[in-house]
Order: C-alpha cells, then structure tokens, then sequence
C-alpha cells in the first residue's frame, strides 16, 4: 500500500462504526466512511466534541451539523496550501490520500532535467496540478465543473503559483482530450482521476467500467516520445490494483519500455492501522 504519511496539517486520529475522526489543521471532522466496517468504541475523548459532523441520511445523502467550523479555512502539505470548505456529500475540496501521489510524480518532475508537461483531467480543485507546477512543470487542468476549477485557482495561487505555467479549463475531458490528439500537442505526464459515474455536457454518459479504458488508450496517444509518467487514480470498487494493473500495462505502447504499478492508498490512523483510500495505477518509462 502507498501511505500518505508526510502530513502535519492532516490525520485520522481514529475510525470506527462507518466513521472517521479527522484533524484538518485547528478543526476536528467526523464524516461517514463505508470501508470502517469495525466498532472500537469511540473511546477518543476528540469524538465528543468535533468541529462539525456530517450525518448520513438512511435515504441517501446526508446534512452537516456545524459546531465551530468557519466557512473557510486552510490547511498546508509541505509548499502547498489548499483552501477547505465543507460542502456537497461529506466532502471538504480535498483528498489527502492523494499526496502520496504527489510525492511520486513531483520527485520525478523535480530530477528528470527536462521541461515536463503534464495534463490533469477530472481535475477537481486542483491538489495534483498545484504538485507538479510547484515541482516544476507546466500544467493543463481541466474539469468540467466551473467552480472546482476556479477554486483549483485559488489554490494555486496561495500556493505561490499563480504565475506558474498553469492554464485551466472548464470543459469535458473526453472532448478535451479529443481536440488535444487533432491538434497534435504532447504531454510527458498524464493525471486523471476519474468518476464512477457522471454525464457530459451534451448528456453523454459516462460509465467508468465501460469507459475508462477506451479513454485511457486515447490518452496513450498524447504522450510525447519521452513520456515520464502516467497515473490512474480509482474510487471505484471494481477498479481494484490488479484490474489497474491489466489495464494499464495492455494500454501503454510497448515502445515506450513502461513499468506499471498499481496499490492501494491509505492515511496512517494514530491507533496503527493504515485506512484504505482507493487505489492507483502508476506507469512510469524507461529511456
């Protein structure tokens, strides 16, 4: 499993019966997760006296219940800041599982010696752009909801890159990627962290077992002759690292010499265990 394990501003500090116990920088959390499965109790004194607490609904959905939690804050990873509010389904604008992801591909950024660009697709708020623009490379977001890529923006920004090479789309990635391989432009990195389910902008649907593979070979065609590296993240249960691993390994051209690795993810929890996030496939290639 890759661990997210560099955090000051972020830790579960416990998880049990479908929840976890989050500190986000000053604020506590509690937000439902299906994979704690187990009960330990909730002995932790912090279970008693969160900053807010999303509830979820036996109908579906759910509603935070707001104790001291501001509208907005921040919370930092190393150069990066990342502004945080809560909002729709439990969510705050950030995963910080994926930083064991940014740690991966801004070390391969940082020591390849070359100019790197690198394409972000279902970009979100931008935590994957703002990585590989602070390690030095230029990068193209693209999301299709307006306000993800305009809160994407200002992370960047009180990240201390808003005048980095960041150029930031509001578009359907599949179309995006489509007009990207006609205009013949090349990237030596390529992110994508794609949705289970979702609808483009002409109510084309968008399916992740039927469509992510297809997408994926698209995508194989913007890689420039010396690729760096292509990563697949996975909410998605039936995308486990084995199916990533298949999958990635039959899309990339052999030419490229690629190595393919997928793992799970996870945040370290302060009782011991490690809370599965998912998993990711990671390609890099060989010179």
């Amino acid at each position: 499993m890759w661990i997210a394990d560099g955090w000051e501003d972020y830790e579960v500090i416990d998880c049990s019966g479908g929840e976890k116990l989050e500190r986000w920088g000053d604020y506590t959390l509690i937000r439902p997760d299906p994979q704690v499965i187990w009960d330990t109790s909730k002995k932790n004194p912090y279970w008693k006296k969160p900053s807010a607490h999303y509830h979820r609904s036996n109908k579906g959905g759910g509603e935070w219940e707001f104790f001291n939690l501001p509208e907005e804050w921040t919370i930092h990873y190393k150069e990066l800041s990342f502004n945080l509010k809560p909002f729709s389904f439990k969510h705050t604008g950030l995963f910080p599982e994926q930083a064991t992801n940014w740690d991966w591909f801004g070390n391969l950024i940082r020591n390849v010696g070359r100019p790197v660009n690198v394409l972000n697709l279902f970009a979100y708020t931008g935590g994957a752009t703002a990585a590989a623009a602070a390690a030095g490379a230029s990068v193209v977001h693209v999301d299709a909801a307006k306000g993800m890529v305009a809160w994407a923006k200002e992370n960047a920004s009180i990240s201390g890159l808003q005048n980095a090479p960041i150029k930031f789309y509001v578009d359907d990635c599949v179309k995006l990627v489509e007009r990207e391989i006609r205009r013949g432009h090349k990237y030596e990195g390529i992110i994508m962290d794609p949705p289970s389910y979702g609808r483009g902008p002409k109510g084309e649907i968008w399916k992740i077992e039927e469509s992510i593979y297809p997408f994926i070979k698209e995508c194989v065609k913007l890689l420039s002759d010396k690729p760096l590296f292509f990563l697949v993240n996975s909410y998605t249960t039936g995308l486990q690292p084995a199916v990533l691993t298949y999958m990635l390994s039959t899309a990339m051209p052999k030419e490229y010499n690629p190595s393919v690795k997928a793992e799970e993810i996870g945040l370290p929890v302060k009782n011991g265990l490690v809370l599965p996030c998912g998993a990711s496939g990671r390609v890099t290639f060989g010179s």
